[in-house]
């Protein structure tokens, strides 16, 4: 009772409103809170203190960042509370105008780098592990093929379609970057004569339902403003008893590569994947790490259940 009385109380305060309404579209630092709210860092940050204790919101660090995001714990009365808010809302509007700008500036700085780097995509891949080494992980963690109709989620220079090809039916990669898409375009077409590329994004897989027998997320997760919301994308388009695989970095401390490459997340913790996957729907099975100098990436693996279960 104490703890719900002390939530309440929290939430009481019109700009905590605020930032909880935000905080619950995604994960958001300070400094975007401030820019979205237009108050003080300070007594932002004072707002969030008293969230926070309350349990409504939670914080997590990566590197010199703090991210604050709804609780998993808050319960699902602050859910129909945010959901009463009214949207007409002028402040409310407002906010949700500045989130809009922030996440944009974001996906755009990101789709300024993949431009920038398109035709060095692979050399800057490899200065974090070498790729032969994790491309052997990958056909070891997917086991026996064939492997059906597979879907590529953020298809980069098209090389993970490129390693697939030989063990497929039919394979399709996805980007937003037209410069991505026309090096992979130029890779496929000369290796891959069962593999496709077209613009698309993650968020809104340009598929239907139950369209793949597996999904690969390489090396893509750590741009995404909403991981999770990705992953729930690519479980909606695998088949009964179709696999998603991601491979990418485990938590690490390398500013560098947030500061001059826009990496979004620093690496992903197996519990944190663990528990997306099962809102996704899907069921965790094997997964593997690769320990680099100096990072270590990880292979992750989820299946959608049979029909018959």
């Amino acid at each position: 009772m104490d703890r719900l009385l002390n939530a309440v109380k929290a939430i009481g305060e019109p700009t905590r409103l605020r930032l909880l309404a935000l905080c619950a579209e995604g994960d958001l630092t300070v400094s975007e809170l401030v820019q979205i709210v237009g108050q003080s860092q300070p007594r932002v940050s004072r707002h969030l203190k008293v969230l926070c204790e309350s349990g409504v919101l939670e914080r997590f660090r990566e590197g010199s960042w703090i991210f604050h995001r709804l609780s998993s714990d808050a319960g699902a009365w602050v859910g129909c509370l945010l959901e009463s808010l009214p949207r007409e809302s002028e402040t409310l509007v407002l906010d949700r105008r500045r989130l809009a700008e922030v996440k944009a500036e974001r996906a755009a700085a990101a789709q300024a780098y993949f431009e920038a780097n398109a035709e060095q995509w692979d050399k800057i891949r490899s200065f974090h592990i070498d790729d032969k080494e994790v491309e052997a992980a990958l056909l070891n963690i997917l086991g026996k093929p064939p492997y059906g109709d597979i879907l590529d989620i953020g298809v980069g220079t098209g090389r993970i379609l490129e390693l697939l090809t030989p063990f497929i039916r039919s394979g399709t990669g996805i980007d937003q970057s037209r410069e991505m898409l026309a090096i992979a375009r130029a890779r496929l077409e000369e290796a891959a004569s069962n593999c496709s590329v077209r613009q698309g994004d993650i968020y809104q897989i340009p598929f239907a339902d139950e369209s793949f027998d597996l999904a690969v997320i390489h090396q893509v997760l750590h741009y995404a403003e909403e991981p999770d919301r990705a992953l729930k994308e690519a479980a909606r388009v695998l088949r009964p008893g179709g696999r998603l695989v991601v491979v990418d970095f485990t938590p690490h401390d390398l500013e560098a590569l947030r500061e001059e490459h826009k990496h979004r997340r620093l690496g992903f913790a197996d519990k944190e994947l663990s528990a997306w996957f099962e809102k996704a729907g899907l069921k965790e099975s094997k997964k593997k790490k690769l320990a680099g100098d100096p990072l270590t990436v990880g292979l992750w693996t989820a299946q959608r259940a049979a029909e018959t279960e």
